[in-house]
């Protein structure tokens, strides 16, 4: 459990600023470089920023704004949570990420996926229709791109290529992840081209995805490849109290919840939804010691070789995000090595 990561991801919230009016786009995308700028001062091992083409967010480049935060940092890991493959061309969103592996001395990491929302399909002129093949093929030529060698591909979703070289090279390989959302199809794809697993566990108890990581380590068994140490992500937020954090959290986590389950049919978010999810889900809010010892919990029970916390919700104002930050990587991230250190003594004194 020592080598275990500990990562925060973003979606590029539009947050709040300290009157309550929301802030610009440019604000926002200039906010969460100075909140990787603090991650990385903190020594949080890795900052993932998705990609989304809807008001909410900010962010439409991840590797836009990991170029910016490159140039401020000097040891956090940089990567995409997600890069929308589907609706993106393979080729070049690998030599985006190489020439921001290149910027950032070879801290850049890509996480692959479909994403959680469909508005870059139209917006890029993709049919929804063509949603698991494009994914399928994109997915195929992306994994042969990381062989650094020229490529001879064919498929329905984009113009073959014969003998392509691609460039820039990367001086040690570009890292790259596979990110789902948790079904068995995904989990098997990933393993047969040797590629880390990363899930999003966005609600419930974590323990219920025991079974996705049992698959991927059968399956990559069986197909001989790489069985990567599996990663998660999900939300969360920390304050000084729990009381803090729950209050803090709370009616912006729902607005934003609303908003987006109005589009998806679901019903209004319940103050009891949100309470049972701290308690026994996958929504880790609270004060340092509460969250480092439900993430300490996930990662030990899982077996998971890096936890994300995904800690913008909606529009918490910017100097809650913050402090929030500040407490993740100053006090919960070294609360939860300690008590996976202690875990792993105890067992090792019970052998």
């Amino acid at each position: 459990m020592e080598n275990v990561l500990f990562g925060l991801d973003t979606f590029g919230d539009v947050p709040h600023d300290d009157r309550g009016r929301p802030m610009s786009y440019a604000a926002s995308i200039r906010q969460v470089v100075d909140e990787a700028v603090l991650a990385d001062e903190l020594g949080i091992d890795a900052i993932a920023l998705g990609e989304h083409h809807r008001p909410e967010y900010a962010i439409s480049t991840p590797e836009t704004v990991l170029a910016g935060i490159a140039t401020r940092t000097s040891r956090i890991r940089l990567g995409s949570g997600v890069t929308v493959l589907s609706s993106d061309d393979p080729v070049r969103v690998f030599q985006r990420f190489a020439t921001l592996d290149a910027l950032s001395n070879g801290r850049a990491e890509v996480i692959l996926g479909r994403g959680s929302f469909t508005e870059s399909f139209p917006l890029f002129g993709y049919d929804l229709r063509d949603y698991d093949v494009l994914f399928e093929e994109k997915l195929d030529l992306f994994a042969r791109l990381l062989q650094e060698e020229p490529v001879t591909w064919s498929g329905t979703t984009r113009a073959a290529l014969e003998q392509a070289d691609v460039f820039p090279k990367t001086e040690h390989g570009l890292r790259t992840w596979v990110g789902i959302g948790g079904s068995p199809e995904s989990v098997v794809r990933t393993a047969r081209y040797g590629l880390p697993l990363m899930i999003a566990i966005i609600g419930g108890a974590p323990q219920r995805f025991l079974p996705y990581l049992d698959l991927y380590r059968r399956a990559t068994a069986q197909l001989e490849t790489t069985a990567w140490p599996v990663g998660v992500h999900s939300p969360g937020f920390v304050a000084a109290t729990d009381e803090e954090a729950k209050e803090t959290l709370w009616p912006h986590m729902k607005e934003m919840r609303d908003r987006i389950g109005a589009l998806r049919g679901w019903p209004p978010m319940q103050r009891e939804e949100f309470e049972a999810e701290i308690a026994h889900g996958s929504l880790y809010v609270g004060s340092p010691e509460t969250v480092a010892r439900k993430v300490a919990a996930t990662v030990s029970s899982l077996g998971i070789g890096r936890f994300d916390l995904i800690y913008t919700s909606g529009t918490v104002p910017a100097s809650a995000r913050l402090k929030h930050v500040e407490l993740y990587g100053g006090t919960v991230v070294p609360m939860v090595k300690e008590l996976l250190a202690e875990r792993t003594d105890s067992l090792a004194g019970a052998a």
